[in-house]
């Protein structure tokens, strides 16, 4: 259960898995260091028994040799290092016995030709399998007039060497194995893994309380990627930090305008009496001043209306309905004209007298409603034009455009056209308008987007989704 709990805790950390990488990494290079080693040094084992038996029998090879005395050639060949030396000579061959001749050949070495590989595949054959077993091993030779020398031997003496040398090298495999692993680990950990905790760490603080600065991630000096990965976040934080700092003071600025609302419109309401008392008036230059203190009056009404309007809009949810489109489109539009102050705008309502939408039918008349008289609005200037509403249902969405042929919208306000309090393009507005009618069809899960303007007119687009209430082929409800 411990080794499970270790396991689980090593394998789920960034830090656990850099060091199980390291150590099979690590092991897996030893590894290809072990194999060549073992191969190598059978086959050094092995050449030393075949120089021992070239040293042993050269004697005998030069001219004279076969005239030594016996007890001489006893002592030199048993530094032989073999039971039984073969020379191979152009036309004869020379057995040299030393010890009992075997009555079998367990394995055949031919090493006139090995490669690394087979020496490998020898030295691990041996390393694995070896034992009491009887080699015949060919080399070939430095004796003049030899074409190559056997020697026959028992294979324990190479593999206990073998062994012995398998140890030592496995030993130093894994004191170089671990002292690399644990500088790489160590060197990955200070400058990868310990800043990458640093970053999360900060990133858990500052998610607790993002509105206390101090759990803000000091901006790094590192000039690599994870010294731009903690200033980016460092910068990412301060900017957060500023928009909830920014959002509360504007929440507690909504708060005051509501509780203030009341208030604000009984003291309006009053100052709109009075001066419609001094309108009555018969002195010119006082109807004068009460035409435009009733003006300023009424774009303060306005004002606060839509205000609060603006912060009401976000927390109602739609009351949905089905309603024929096109009588709406038509109330909205007439009711929106009736504010222009020019009558020479026609409006073009081209929506089929079927269609039907689905939606709340007094946020959707708010919409209509803004859009007309934004128009009616931008028209007024030139005292002419047409206003024209359009829709179409596609697969997933009832699509419905509002069309003016006025001069267009500046570039300056296009950039911020759906920004509350700051895409006025009239003096007196509030900048709202678009702001509410986006945000009261995002409620709907549709849109408000701008489709073109220019010199040719202006285009408004906005979408409701299709439910299956609204969908082709349902009888739309009368109108209220």
């Amino acid at each position: 259960m411990l080794l499970k709990g270790v396991w689980g805790l090593v394998a789920q950390s960034l830090s656990g898995r850099l060091l199980l990488l390291t150590i099979v990494y690590v092991l897996s290079s030893g590894a290809l260091i072990f194999l060549p080693a073992i191969g190598l040094y059978e086959r050094e084992l092995l050449d030393d028994h075949i120089l021992s038996a070239e040293l042993a029998i050269m004697p005998f090879t030069a001219a004279g040799g076969q005239s030594l005395p016996q007890a001489l050639r006893e002592r030199l060949l048993k530094h032989a290092n073999a039971d039984q030396v073969l020379l191979r000579r152009t036309y004869q061959r020379d057995l040299f016995p030393i010890g009992d001749m075997p009555s079998h050949i367990d394995r055949t070495l031919d090493l006139t030709g090995d490669t690394l590989l087979a020496d490998i595949a020898n030295g691990m054959e041996c390393l694995l399998r070896g034992g009491a077993r009887t080699l015949y091993v060919i080399a070939p030779t430095r004796i003049p007039d030899a074409q190559s020398i056997a020697i026959i031997l028992g294979e324990a003496p190479i593999r206990t060497a073998l062994v012995l040398y398998a140890r030592r090298v496995v030993g130093a495999a894994l004191f170089i194995s671990g002292l690399t692993g644990a500088l790489v680990f160590a060197s990955l950990y200070f400058f990868v893994v310990r800043p990458m905790r640093r970053i999360t760490g900060a990133m858990v603080t500052f998610h607790e309380n993002p509105e206390d600065a101090r759990r803000i991630l000091p901006a790094s000096l590192r000039a690599d990627e994870i010294g731009v990965a903690e200033r980016e976040l460092s910068a990412m934080q301060r900017d957060l930090y500023g928009f909830l700092r920014q959002k509360a003071r504007l929440a507690a600025l909504g708060a005051a305008v509501a509780r203030i609302q009341h208030d604000l419109r009984n003291i309006l309401a009053n100052a709109q009496l009075a001066s419609d008392r001094l309108a009555a008036s018969e002195d010119p230059a006082v109807k004068t001043l009460a035409q435009r203190l009733v003006t300023a009056i009424d774009r303060a009404i306005a004002l606060a209306t839509t205000t609060l309007k603006y912060g009401r809009a976000e927390y109602t949810p739609p009351q949905r309905s089905v309603f024929a489109l096109r009588t709406l489109v038509e109330e909205a539009a007439q009711s929106a004209l009736e504010r222009s102050s020019s009558s020479s705008i026609r409006f073009d309502n081209r929506i089929e007298d079927a269609l039907s939408a689905d939606a709340d039918r007094e946020q959707l008349f708010r919409v209509i409603l803004n859009l007309v008289h934004n128009a009616a609005e931008a028209l007024a200037e030139r005292g002419t034009g047409t206003i024209a509403a359009s829709a179409v249902r596609r697969e997933d969405a009832l699509e419905i455009e509002i069309a003016d042929d006025g001069p267009g919208i500046s570039e300056k306000v296009r950039a911020k056209l759906f920004q509350p309090f700051v895409s006025a393009a009239r003096p007196g507005g509030s900048g709202l308008g678009l702001a509410i009618a986006r945000d009261l069809m995002r409620g709907h899960g549709g849109d408000l987007v701008l489709v073109a303007t220019g010199p040719a007119g202006t285009v408004f687009r906005f979408t409701l989704p299709v439910t299956a209430k609204s969908r082709d082929g349902t009888p739309p409800m009368p109108a209220p």
